[in-house]
């Protein structure tokens, strides 16, 4: 199963995105992250959903997205011609026999620690989904406590756009 990455151009309005998962409902697709922002005009927002299906499944998934009202683009979001972000919190147990390894992981990936106590700490990571992943897998070990991802945001790289005047047929 490939992994997908679809942005969603809306309108700001009541309802809009209890529409769109209502639509991955019915159809039994799961959705693996979905994050939500207002645009630079607060009449619009983005959504950004990641899923993971072949071919067929996310074409069926765009097609369907495309008719939902207030819908005014989607767009299949290519991983080579993208940049795609995830911002993770991680509490970690801080110990003194794992204090210095867990300094040095947070150097290494360019992570924050945003909160230090006795016994834990918290590491604010940004990044790829994979560097995410790795992260998390050189956690492990040392003690992970709680954490939280807010999934994918991504825009696509060069002068293409999605905007409100663009047609969803396009």
């Amino acid at each position: 199963m490939m992994r997908s990455v679809i942005s969603v151009y809306v309108e700001n309005k009541y309802g809009v995105l209890m529409r769109i998962t209502n639509l991955f409902m019915r159809r039994g697709f799961n959705i693996d992250s979905l994050t939500v922002g207002e645009t630079d005009d607060p009449l619009f927002s983005r959504i950004t959903i990641t899923i993971k299906g072949d071919e067929n499944i996310r074409e069926q998934l765009i097609n369907q997205l495309k008719k939902l009202h207030n819908v005014r683009q989607v767009k299949l979001l290519e991983e080579q011609s993208s940049v795609e972000r995830e911002l993770m919190l991680l509490k970690v147990k801080n110990t003194p026999e794992n204090r210095n390894e867990i300094m040095a992981a947070a150097e290494i990936y360019r992570a924050k620690i945003v909160d230090y106590k006795i016994d834990s700490m918290c590491v604010e990571v940004t990044g790829e989904p994979n560097k995410i992943n790795a992260f998390i897998e050189v956690m492990k070990p040392l003690g992970i406590v709680e954490m939280c991802r807010t999934g994918v945001v991504a825009l696509d790289r060069g002068s293409s756009i999605m905007d409100k005047q663009k047609n969803k047929y396009e």
